[in-house]
């Protein structure tokens, strides 16, 4: 079993998605002994099950204080880019995230806007904007996440009709499609995405292919997909047919 285990470990890391059919062959067991096997593997953190095998954790781990260091200068490219997509005069949510954040800090300050934000950091980001409304969605603040989540968050978002939902992602597939690792954060994200006419996800390169527990929403509710300059042609094809408009980000120094 350690054995069959550390190659689909191995197959993770190299290959990204593993199917449990093709994996039964491989080994010449039964799927229900591959689907065991991945089960104990998800249970100790060494992979996302999703329908019909397994992807990789997704890499976004850490508390927002934390990951705002992961990447900085990747995450003010794709930032620039995202900033480019906001249309002046609009209602725009932004979901808090790192990557969020940094969108806020890159929004020109003659931009006019109204703003609103379950992250605290977020708002203070945009309060500095001058020609921005900030509206702070408000309740108890997951130390974690950044944001404010539960009821008070919900009943708070149900009075906002963005134009534009800015949406944070731990981990994006294809199948999988957008997730994210808290069940509350979850629950948010979805119901923010669907008071929202258009969503917009920018996205670092190892998140592609990767995996959370909770699912937001699949990826052809995704409007826009801002990536980095090196994302693989071929991955963003794929998001491409099923209807995400990508916007490439300039290469950093």
């Amino acid at each position: 079993m350690r054995e069959r285990q550390g190659v689909i470990s191995e197959r993770l890391r190299l290959n990204g998605r593993v199917l449990a059919a093709e994996l039964a062959l491989e080994f010449g067991v039964s799927e229900d002994t591959v689907r065991r096997d991945l089960r104990e593997m998800a249970a100790a953190g060494l992979c996302e099950r999703v329908y019909g095998g397994a992807l990789p954790v997704s890499p976004a781990h850490g508390s927002l204080t934390q990951r705002v260091g992961f990447a900085a200068d990747r995450k003010q490219a794709l930032a620039r880019a995202a900033a480019k997509q906001i249309a002046a005069g609009s209602c725009v949510f932004f979901d808090a995230g790192s990557t969020n954040l940094a969108i806020a800090n890159a929004l020109p300050a003659e931009l006019e806007l109204t703003a609103a934000t379950n992250a605290p950091v977020i708002a203070a980001a945009l309060i500095d904007k001058p020609a921005v409304n900030v509206i702070l969605i408000g309740g108890m603040v997951d130390r974690q996440t950044g944001g404010a989540l539960g009821a008070k968050a919900l009943r708070d978002m149900e009075q906002i009709s963005p134009d534009l939902c800015i949406l944070g992602a731990c981990g994006i597939d294809l199948e999988a499609g957008i997730t994210t690792f808290g069940f509350e954060d979850a629950e948010f994200k979805r119901f923010a995405a669907s008071r929202s006419k258009r969503i917009m996800a920018a996205v670092t390169s190892e998140k592609f292919g990767t995996a959370a527990p909770h699912s937001i929403l699949p990826v052809a509710h995704c409007e826009c997909l801002v990536v980095e300059h090196d994302a693989d042609p071929a991955i963003l094809a794929g998001y491409r047919e099923r209807g995400c408009r990508t916007v490439i980000a300039e290469k950093t120094n």
